[in-house]
């Protein structure tokens, strides 16, 4: 049984229900979850409220060495994490190893070092016989809601930076991938006043009720687009500060004089890893009319070669989707390509037991098609053609997302200036989903605002505060 974790403990959600916590591999329940409620959600806000007031006079230093102290613990409870996000979403384990749990352990070590370096602008005399200073303070208490395909990460993702920051937070994970954020939370407690870190289980009441809170002086939220929107119209209501990094759709544009064989497969790679359940995955590839035919085989053999499999096979490339729902959902928007598009590779649910579904290629999709204007989070991509640089930027901005995308070309020039004018928060030339603990990452339009990761991400969770001193004398 998952707990939540409160003011330092784990803590019963007595009265509520509880959910069902279904393995995406066997779709068998492995294990039960406390859906929290309003009693549980104050309980939590209540805690980080207390620990706030100790927290937020923490040195740079004391902040800096409790987040160095929980990546250390985070470091030597790797097995146990593995198995707890293994059971939760059924990815492959040297890939989530590789790609999440380390990572995870160097952004807390990032924002140690973050934590030590805050900047503001100089102190002055702007008005005769008076000083002024700037003080970065924290916020408050920050309510954190996080998605289920990088359950761990993204916990890291959030509480990193606002603890470096001297905030406390109340943090609601995904329904169906809860155990690593709790058992993240209880590392942290051994290094942080109790109540520091609170994690509250749930459904989507149960977000509602975090990001609705009257002492969330922060929403933080990674989800989906139409969720993101409902956050936003909650926090509005209160003017709540927010940092939202929502739905994806990123293009890859790929000219005529790129490296086809690299191109192809780090494209395909970077659409199909983690099921494609990533919101930087690429999921529409515009190419160069001259490339379109042998670009397409190329992406068509690596879907056959990047095949799906247990967690223990040490040559699957990705698991399944992570729950029934989204395993319907790109199932019906296969189904429902219009008569001119292709399935060129895969297309179909693998297998008959887990959410299991095929490295997918389409051509023939047109601009306003369905499966070109959705996000897929799928391992499913979409093939274009283009002609002219000026069609695949219109092309690649033709969507209500812009959180990524990619540039293949070796001209400098076309690099550059595709990178200007792309409508995306990171723009990636020959290369595709590195996202470095000092680099900013956030989108822009239907993408959201706020950045995670690097010292910009300090700036969400700080407030600037003017302090003016007079110094006695003559004033004007």
């Amino acid at each position: 049984m998952v707990r939540n974790f409160i003011g330092g403990k784990p803590k019963e959600a007595e009265g509520s229900p509880h959910s069902k916590l279904i393995d995406p591999v066997t779709e068998e329940v492995s294990c039960h979850a406390p859906i929290s409620r309003e009693s549980e959600v104050d309980a939590a806000f209540s805690a980080a409220h207390h620990a706030f007031q100790e927290w937020r006079f923490s040195t740079p230093q004391e902040r800096a060495s409790a987040l160095l102290a929980i990546a250390d613990d985070i470091a030597a409870e790797i097995s146990d994490l593995l198995t707890k996000e293994v059971a939760d979403t059924g990815k492959p384990l040297a890939g989530l190893r590789d790609d999440e749990i380390e990572p995870s352990i160097d952004v807390l070590r990032f924002f140690a070092g973050a934590a030590r370096t805050g900047e503001v602008r100089a102190t002055g005399e702007y008005v005769s016989a008076h000083t002024s200073l700037v003080r970065r303070e924290p916020l408050g208490v920050c309510a954190q809601i996080t998605p289920w395909n990088f359950p761990l990460m993204m916990a890291v993702w959030k509480i990193a930076p606002a603890l470096a920051a001297g905030n406390a937070v109340v943090l609601k994970p995904a329904e169906t991938t809860p155990r690593t954020a709790v058992r993240l939370a209880e590392v942290a407690a051994r290094h942080l006043p109790p109540g520091t870190v609170n994690v509250v289980c749930g459904d989507r009441d149960t977000g509602r009720l975090v990001a609705g809170h009257p002492r969330a002086a922060l929403v933080s939220f990674t989800g989906s687009t139409r969720a993101g929107r409902e956050v936003a119209e909650s926090a509005g209501r209160s003017l709540k500060r927010l940092h939202l990094e929502l739905g994806g759709n990123a293009p890859a544009l790929v000219f005529a004089d790129a490296d086809v064989a690299r191109a192809a497969d780090q494209i395909a790679r970077a659409s199909f890893a983690n099921a494609g359940q990533d919101c930087v995955a690429v999921n529409r590839v515009l190419v160069q009319e001259p490339l379109l035919e042998s670009f397409t085989e190329a992406l068509v053999d690596l879907a056959g070669r990047l095949r799906p499999g247990l967690p223990d096979d040490p040559d699957a490339f990705l698991g399944p989707l992570n729950n029934a729902q989204q395993l319907e959902r790109i199932t019906g928007l296969v189904e429902r390509l219009p008569d001119r598009a292709r399935v060129l590779a895969g297309g179909h649910r693998v297998g008959n037991r887990g959410y299991f579904f095929a490295p997918t290629v389409i051509g023939g999709v047109h601009q306003d098609d369905e499966i070109v204007q959705q996000e897929l989070f799928a391992p499913v991509l979409t093939v274009q053609p283009f002609r002219t640089e000026e069609e695949a930027l219109a092309l690649a901005n033709g969507v209500e997302q812009g959180l990524a995308s990619s540039v293949w070309t070796t001209d400098h020039g076309t690099a550059m200036r595709c990178a200007t004018a792309l409508d995306s928060g990171c723009v990636w030339v020959n290369t595709h989903t590195q996202l470095p603990s000092e680099m900013p990452h956030g989108g822009v339009k239907q993408s959201g605002y706020g950045k995670d990761l690097s010292g910009y991400a300090l700036d969400d969770y700080t407030r600037i505060k003017h302090v003016m001193t007079y110094l006695g004398g003559s004033s004007t």
